[in-house]
């Protein structure tokens, strides 16, 4: 199996990177740009259904995502590696330490979905639903996870880039799968340095939930609260981001 993935810099520190349930990797702004190509290699992925494999049919589930990065991984000839996942992709990274634990240096999850379950009023669950299949709703959804602090032009810009970069199918699928998958058990205890980012301002995920879910898990946790972000760093904070990431991954 092939998996295309979009490769950032050529140096020694591999890292695979995994987006998050709205928009795939080429959706992520300037960030990219603020990236050192000298001391890392990024390797980012899109999920079946998303992106560069938006015409890939899957299970649309954080197991295949998981198996797709251990299969680039391979394909790279990457023995071992850093991994970074962003929301829904922050399950999907844990996933891949519980399956290939002897592989992984370092995790960097970001606003990420613990492990465990998650669980949603019917209210959630119902604008959740909407959201396949509705720009409105993605957008209520959007504004909602960073603090309904954006503006109109970026709202519109990633409510079109949602829509376009993933199937209908795809974004319906992977709910059931981030959300009710409960894998906590096979990676509590686990001695990896993980580093959890929470955004200051996100609703979806707000921190203490993400410390609560990360600290119960890893021994060797540490988590950021980002200021003056919500759900997506990467466009809210893109420097900042990136200085997160690398200076965990270098220490």
């Amino acid at each position: 199996m092939d998996v295309p993935a979009w490769i950032i810099g050529s140096g020694p520190h591999r890292v695979l990177v995994a987006h998050d349930w709205f928009v795939p990797t080429g959706a992520w702004g300037c960030f990219p740009e603020y990236l050192d190509g000298s001391r890392f290699s990024y390797a980012l992925m899109d999920a079946c259904g998303y992106g560069r494999r938006r015409d890939v049919p899957g299970e649309y589930t954080v197991e295949e995502m998981a198996g797709d990065l251990i299969a680039l991984a391979d394909q790279l000839g990457w023995d071992r590696f850093s991994l970074v996942g962003h929301s829904m992709g922050g399950k999907a990274i844990q996933r891949v330490l519980a399956d290939a634990p002897e592989r992984v240096r370092r995790l960097v999850a970001v606003t990420p979905t613990p492990a465990g379950r998650v669980t949603l009023t019917a209210r959630q669950r119902a604008a959740f639903a909407a959201a396949a299949h509705s720009p409105a709703g993605r957008r209520e959804l959007l504004d909602h996870a960073t603090g309904n602090r954006a503006g109109t032009a970026w709202l519109d810009h990633m409510v079109n880039v949602s829509m376009r970069g993933s199937t209908p199918a795809a974004f319906a699928a992977y709910p059931r799968s981030f959300l009710h998958t409960d894998f906590a058990g096979d990676v509590t205890g686990d001695p990896t340095p993980v580093k959890a980012i929470a955004g200051q301002y996100d609703r979806a995920i707000p921190e203490d939930a993400v410390r609560a879910a990360w600290s119960a898990c890893y021994p060797n946790v540490r988590i950021q609260v980002l200021a003056n972000t919500g759900h997506y760093p990467m466009h809210e904070t893109p420097v900042a981001l990136a200085a997160s990431i690398e200076s965990f991954l270098l220490s």
